[in-house]
């Protein structure tokens, strides 16, 4: 399983439920069960055997086991393998092995953060390039009006 921390502050073993409110200030593994609210300001693991229902902020999330829910992460996301997500992720770095199944809308975000993801691709893309599109299409429209045009004189002559 990708790189785990190297003391977790906290472990929700393996056949262990938890359902509730979690804040925790460092790392989390989770190999068990868990529903509710999770934050921690450092790296949070779902293990292969981990069930999680809840969305996710922390700065680094991995996923080896099952998660129904979002995650934000300031940092970066790694799917492992037996990973399998059902929610949006946004992140600056997402990282994918093969065998990964998940479903919901990615978001890369900048050092600019999630808000400005729009605005920098629509400001790179630049009005310049809408403009050359439009005229573009105007040509097109113009060529075809004269290719008629010049069918149907060629017919009456």
């Amino acid at each position: 399983m990708g790189k785990t921390p190297e003391i977790a502050n906290c472990t929700i073993g393996e056949g262990s439920v938890f359902n509730g409110k979690f804040y925790v200030n460092g790392s989390i593994l989770i190999e068990g069960k868990f529903q509710g609210d999770i934050k921690t300001d450092n790296e949070l693991i779902v293990g292969p055997t981990g069930k999680v229902k809840t969305d996710i902020r922390a700065k680094r999330v991995t996923i080896a086991g099952t998660l129904i829910g979002n995650i934000k992460a300031t940092e970066e996301v790694n799917l492992i393998q037996t990973g399998k997500v059902l929610g949006d992720i946004s992140t600056p770095r997402l990282n994918v092995e093969l065998g990964v199944v998940t479903e919901g809308k990615v978001t890369i975000t900048s050092e600019n953060g999630v808000g400005a993801v729009s605005k920098i691709i629509k400001e790179s893309f630049g009005n310049d390039t809408e403009a050359i599109f439009t005229a573009v299409e105007k040509d097109k429209g113009r060529d075809t009006k004269d290719k008629d045009k010049d069918k149907s004189s060629e017919s009456i002559g």
